[in-house]
């Protein structure tokens, strides 16, 4: 099966995505939208193999433009819409595209086409001169169709090649594990240059029949009006922190949804906790990154444990070895563009791809993220798991969240250090905290420095920017 076959078999007039400009899409508009756009890519001159970069605001175009790769034999190249021009700079000389779309100015030299918010632009101007009947390219589970940069928390960031057979056995594996059929209706105010927002939800839905109420960004007040409309919504613990401070978040208000999933990030287990009190229903949380897509999740039915993101999805095999997580499917991406030296370092000789987190697995199988690998601290030889640190720090009254991050230290290697972000009005003191922490903490895991925060860094997916800290307190 392929998402061309998926196409074939969906009934043209289905609702499929209910957008909050205006315009609405059946699944056959969107699927000739996307005809229409690789014709217009390959009128420019890109050749099945090219790459096409892409930088532009969430719209229904936006992400039709990776079916459109996908239809024309094209590698779809998404990019953050927050990167500045100098960083994009890197992200097209190393991919080399054939072609740039975007709604910002593009650099001398690169072929480049316009696409607005609102479905305009140059490149909407050259689609509607192309015929409705496109004929899809050949191509096998093989064929290469996105590359998605890393996000670079360490070092520059590394293009992951993903193949059809990649993007498309994930989606049939989360179609299977969450259960979605045509009936269901998905809230996506996801960015769509991510993996999560792109691949998780949009293929999710193309795969299994459902329909997507389809919002340009996430506001909480604009959720909780369709949440009644809805029977699911995917998103990062940003979006359930904010839920939870709307007085309208009740079990009658979500009476009709199925199902609330959250990733991209860790979910903080009083999180976790508050929602399923304030909603009635217990966030699934599941694990994945840039490289493989999911891995692993939480059940559908049975518990869903705060603080783990479950067992291995269908097909997908999952194990720890030396504390490392490593994961081996037809999920998992062939490797780093033209970085063969990276591709080679990121698998074992027996073909498990090394994904870099730390973890363990707890008493009913269930894998536990403990951090990344380059997260880890050793201080005076000893090594610090800084989840471990974090949990108990984000126990503590007053706080809101922590990070722990290891800074140069001239006799122990890395010293501990704990960046605390504080409640509204509330007052803590790093002693006592540190007191508190030494009754249950080897002294070599209590942080020697404690700073205060209003909030902490994060990148636009929600994920906690520790380098940023790294390089704020070194």
């Amino acid at each position: 099966m392929s998402f061309a076959k998926v196409a074939g078999q969906r009934a043209p007039d289905g609702a499929f995505i209910i957008g909050d400009d205006g315009r609405d899409f059946s699944f056959g508009a969107f699927w000739q939208l996307a005809g229409r756009l690789a014709a217009a890519l390959l009128a420019t001159g890109a050749k099945p193999g090219d790459r096409v970069a892409v930088q532009v605001d969430k719209s229904v175009e936006a992400v039709a433009l990776f079916y459109a790769c996908v239809r024309a034999g094209l590698i779809f190249l998404p990019l953050n819409t927050a990167y500045t021009p100098s960083e994009i700079s890197y992200f097209l000389g190393d991919a080399e595209p054939a072609l740039f779309i975007t709604n910002r100015l593009a650099p001398d030299g690169i072929k480049s086409l316009t696409l607005d918010d609102k479905g305009g632009g140059t490149l909407m101007q050259l689609a509607a001169m192309q015929g409705a009947h496109f004929v899809d390219a050949t191509a096998s589970a093989e064929t290469l169709c996105a590359i998605l940069y890393t996000s670079g928390t360490t070092g520059k960031s590394k293009g992951a090649m993903l193949s059809q057979g990649n993007l498309f056995s994930n989606a049939e594996a989360l179609v299977k594990e969450w259960r979605f059929t045509p009936q269901d209706v998905l809230i996506h105010a996801l960015p769509v240059y991510h993996t999560h927002g792109l691949f998780v939800a949009m293929n999710t839905m193309f795969v299994s029949g459902g329909r997507m109420l389809y919002r340009r960004k996430f506001d909480a007040g604009d959720v909780v009006s369709l949440i009644p409309k809805a029977t699911s919504l995917m998103g990062v613990p940003t979006f359930y922190t904010r839920l939870l401070q709307r007085p309208e978040l009740t079990p009658d208000l979500c009476r009709n949804m199925r199902l609330f999933i959250s990733g991209s990030a860790p979910l903080l287990a009083d999180t976790h906790r508050a929602f399923e009190e304030r909603s009635g229903h217990a966030i699934l949380e599941r694990y994945g990154m840039t490289e493989t897509n999911m891995n692993t999740s939480n059940p559908y039915i049975g518990q869903r444990k705060p603080g783990t993101v479950g067992k291995p999805l269908p097909g997908i095999e999952v194990r720890l070895r030396d504390g490392m997580i490593e994961v081996k499917g037809p999920n998992v991406s062939r490797g780093y563009w033209r970085n063969e030296e990276k591709t080679k370092a990121s698998f074992t000789q027996d073909g498990w791809f090394i994904t870099g987190d730390l973890g363990s697995i707890d008493e009913d199988g269930y894998f536990v993220i403990s951090g990344r690998g380059s997260d880890l601290i050793i201080t005076g030889g000893f090594n610090v798991y800084p989840k471990e640190i974090e949990e108990k720090i984000d126990a503590m009254p007053g706080v809101v969240e922590c990070a722990v991050i290891g800074l140069p230290h001239p006799d122990f290697g890395e010293a501990v250090t704990a960046v605390v972000a504080v409640e509204k009005g509330a007052k803590l003191d790093a002693a006592a905290m540190t007191a508190t922490l030494r009754e249950t903490l080897a002294a070599f895991k209590v942080p020697k420095n404690i700073h205060f925060v209003d909030e902490l860094p994060r990148n636009t997916m929600g994920k906690v920017q520790k380098k940023v800290l790294r390089e704020t307190y070194v």
